[in-house]
């Protein structure tokens, strides 16, 4: 293959490209059939079927992580390699504000720590509807 062959070639490729951004620019791909999906609205009252409660029968045995987070802080690597026992790390909370509970880093509650026989604990004051979670997602 010639050089000029694979010029001609390149100027084709070229050529073609630009004729479908041009196409495209006027009104899109006409070969590419678009369709809006219909989905079904969310609600908190809607009757579970006996087909969904088996399926959700086959997810209620699968672990999860579940953590209390009391706040964060932001330092640097420099900071975080001086810290030792006694040192005090500022966070973003102010002292009585809910704490979050996260199930796999994602936010479902608020709560508040409590003590149960000797054993720190936390009462949920705010729970996070299903449907606000799944409008977080998106």
């Amino acid at each position: 293959m010639s050089e000029d062959d694979a010029m001609d070639d390149w100027a084709a490729a070229m050529a073609e490209q630009a004729d479908e951004e041009a196409a495209e620019a006027e009104g899109g791909d006409q070969d590419t059939d678009v369709s809006v999906a219909e989905l079904d609205e969310l609600s908190e009252d809607a009757p579970i079927t006996q087909k969904e409660k088996k399926k959700l029968d086959t997810i209620l045995d699968i672990p999860v992580t579940i953590s209390m987070e009391v706040g964060r802080s932001h330092i640097s690597i420099r900071n975080l390699l001086q810290l030792n026992q006694g040192s005090v790390v500022e966070l973003d909370r102010v002292a009585g504000e809910p704490l979050d509970v996260l199930v796999n880093g994602t936010l479902i509650a608020h709560g508040e720590v409590v003590v149960v026989n000797d054993k720190f604990g936390i009462r949920l004051t705010d729970v996070i509807s299903q449907i606000e979670r799944i409008k977080k997602l998106r």
